[in-house]
C-alpha cells in the first residue's frame, strides 16, 4: 500500500502483514484508490482540496490519508480495531501528519457528539455485508460529524440503504468492490 498522489506521492505505507481475521482489514487497493481519486477530482470538482475529512471505519487510514496527500486541511479517523488502530497511527507518523489529524477510538455505530467542525467528504469503508454501513452513517450524521451538502464515498459489497438524510448520486464497480457516492440533503 501506497499514497498515489499528492504531496506524499509514492509514500509506502504500513503493511498489514497477514493481517488479523477478527480485525476485518481490508484496505482498499492502491488501482481502486486511485480511481475513485480521479472519480472525485473529474467528476466532484476536487473534494478533498481544503476539506474537513472523516474516515468512518478507517482501518489503516489510506483513504484519508490520501486526502490529506492531495490537499485536505483536515482528517479525523472514526477507528476501534486494535490492530487498525496500530496500523493508523504508524502510517500517521509515515506521513508525518500529527498536527492534520485526529483518531477517535469508537464504535462507528456509536461515534458520539462531534467535538470540532462537521466534514465536507466522509469516506465510509465498513466491513463488507455486514449492514454497519447505514448505522455508521446515521449516527454520524445525528452527532454533528457531517456538514451539510457533504459528499460521502461509501465502499461496499453488498446492496445499501441510504439513511434518511442522503441520497445517492452515482455507483461505481471496480471487482467485487462498488464505490457509491452520496450527498446529505436537508
Amino acid at each position: 500500500m501506497r499514497i498515489i498522489a499528492g504531496k506524499h506521492r509514492g509514500r509506502a505505507l504500513a503493511s498489514v502483514g497477514k493481517g488479523d481475521a477478527a480485525a476485518h482489514l481490508r484496505p482498499t487497493s492502491d488501482r481502486v484508490r486511485e480511481s475513485l481519486f480521479n472519480v472525485l477530482a473529474g467528476g466532484y470538482g476536487d473534494p478533498a482540496q481544503g476539506a474537513r475529512v472523516l474516515d468512518i471505519f478507517a482501518g489503516t487510514g489510506a483513504l484519508g490519508l490520501e486526502a490529506l496527500s492531495r490537499g485536505a486541511a483536515t482528517v479525523s479517523f472514526i477507528e476501534n480495531g486494535r490492530k487498525a488502530l496500530g496500523l493508523l497511527h504508524q502510517n500517521i507518523a509515515l506521513c508525518r501528519a500529527e498536527d492534520q489529524t485526529r483518531i477517535f477510538k469508537a464504535d462507528a455505530r456509536r461515534p458520539g457528539v462531534n467535538p470540532g467542525a462537521p466534514h465536507d467528504l466522509v469516506f465510509l469503508d465498513p466491513p463488507y455485508g455486514k449492514g454497519l454501513g447505514e448505522a455508521a452513517l446515521a449516527a454520524a450524521l445525528v452527532g454533528g460529524w457531517i456538514a451539510e451538502s457533504a459528499l460521502i464515498v461509501w465502499e461496499e459489497s453488498a446492496g445499501i440503504t441510504p439513511p434518511d438524510g442522503f441520497q445517492l448520486i452515482e455507483e461505481r464497480k471496480y471487482g467485487d468492490t462498488t464505490i457509491r457516492f452520496l450527498e446529505r440533503i436537508a
